[in-house]
């Protein structure tokens, strides 16, 4: 039996240090290789790839590269500075859309975790919320209704619009901010403020009384929490249950020359995936990524989310979260098309899509599933044979038949209760009532049938 420290995240009972090579039959074309990284919990499969073997099992010889922003970790790859990158999955997607200022085509083959962020706000924030919503903190999920009544007060006084910080404008961060706060009838482009912060300055600017809330993966939000300048109010894992959050990102330029590296990489951090998401292997995760090199923090930090968990408020109970960082189950691993459509829709349903596009077109150029497939097959890994699931129908566990075997999913539920079917992308956008749209809902059916 493994044996847990007070974190709650099993120490014993680890994997061996490294895989075998996968049965690719294939040597690198090219094996020294840059890789990028923002200190989040989400890199871990990099960390873990590098510190546990996976990447000298697959004849790869790896530096990994930390990084303060996630603009950096763009314009590195773009121009090749990095060879690959832990990236945000709407990144690429706004380089083929021609949104990005980069211009050089992106792609990925390989999702590196699900849900993950939190959104947390300043202590001054939530006593106003508190003021409008006594029980707020004991509901599950949390709603943004109190914000929305502090948000119509200090429009009411003349004050300045509450502010809130995400990671960057294509980020599921900032998605998922506008979500929330719009099914309480917030409006993010009117009735709030909200910018882009690198993750690492986040908790900084929270304390300072720069911004008033910032949605961010962890381990920010717990360290905010743990600083005591910080309410999390409420997980991704709450608002869309399993949602994707980070890719594995290279170049198509780099892809096309170097494709038996490619192919090796994702078998690497496939194999790193299945090793963390072992809740055996949690603790030694956990201390592996807290390390200098790495996170550069208390190991308690990682724990609580590692773990399961997150903690709202200094002097407030844990709330149970086991997916709260998941990096293999549920075929988490997997670059699905509809994911990236639906991060598509939401550009523009925010504006930042100003001319209709064929969305299934740009999901398929930019999300390459087949590499995927391949190297799963050689590790003997289930795989989807589909590339477009629809969201929001299960509330439990269930089983996806159309794969080389079948695959245990997990829930899909938007906290809203709204479905997502990624046959019905323009009544999807139909549906909702707080956006920025620019185009025309006729306009982007004609590119959509």
């Amino acid at each position: 039996m493994s044996e847990q420290d007070n974190s709650g995240i099993s120490t014993g009972a680890a994997a061996q240090d490294a895989t075998a090579a996968p049965d690719l039959d294939l040597e690198p074309d090219i094996n020294q290789l840059q890789l990028g990284y923002i200190p989040l919990t989400d890199c871990a499969p990099l960390v873990i790839a590098q510190e546990k073997g996976f990447f000298s099992a697959c004849g790869l010889d790896v530096s990994l590269v930390r990084e303060s922003s996630w603009a950096n970790i763009r314009d590195k790859v773009a121009v090749g500075a990095l060879d690959g990158a832990h990236m945000l999955a709407g990144t690429p997607l706004a380089v083929e859309l021609g949104i990005s200022p980069v211009k050089e085509a992106m792609q990925t083959s390989f999702s590196m975790d699900l849900n993950g962020n939190g959104i947390t706000v300043s202590l001054p924030l939530l006593d106003r919320l508190l003021e409008q919503a006594p029980d707020l903190l004991e509901q599950r999920p949390v709603s943004a209704a109190a914000l929305a009544r502090v948000a119509a007060a200090n429009r009411e006084r003349g004050l300045a619009p509450l502010r809130f910080a995400m990671v960057s404008r294509y980020s599921r961060h900032n998605y998922e901010l506008r979500y929330w706060l719009a099914a309480a009838g917030v409006h993010p482009d009117r009735d709030v403020d909200i910018i882009v912060v690198p993750p690492p300055a986040m908790v900084d600017m929270l304390e300072s009384g720069r911004i008033d809330g910032f949605c961010v993966g962890e381990p920010w939000n717990s360290v905010a929490v743990r600083r005591g300048v910080g309410s999390t109010l409420i997980s991704s894992y709450e608002i869309w249950n399993n949602g994707p959050e980070k890719i594995f990102g290279v170049t198509r330029r780099w892809a096309e020359r170097h494709p038996n590296s490619y192919r090796l990489l994702i078998a690497a951090l496939l194999g790193a995936a299945r090793w963390l998401d072992d809740a055996a292997n949690r603790g030694e995760a956990a201390a592996i990524l807290a390390g200098p090199s790495y996170l550069n923090m208390s190991r308690d930090a990682l724990a609580g989310s590692l773990g399961g968990r997150y903690t709202p408020a200094p002097g407030i109970a844990p709330v149970t979260v086991p997916d709260f960082n998941v990096f293999h189950r549920y075929a988490a691993n997997f670059p699905w098309r509809s994911h990236a459509a639906w991060f598509v829709l939401q550009m523009y349903r925010w504006g930042q899509i100003e001319d209709s596009v064929n969305i299934r077109s740009v999901a398929e150029a930019v999300y390459r599933p087949e590499e995927f497939r391949e190297a799963a097959a050689a590790l003997g890994v289930a795989y989807p044979l589909i590339d477009y699931k629809t969201e929001g129908r299960n509330v439990g566990s269930w089983t996806l038949d159309r794969c080389s075997q079948p695959i245990e999913l997990g829930p899909d539920r938007f906290f809203d209760g709204t479905e997502y079917d990624p046959d019905q992308l323009v009544a999807y956008l139909a549906a909702q009532d707080v956006h920025s749209m620019k185009v025309s809902l006729s306009e982007i059916s004609m590119q959509n049938p």
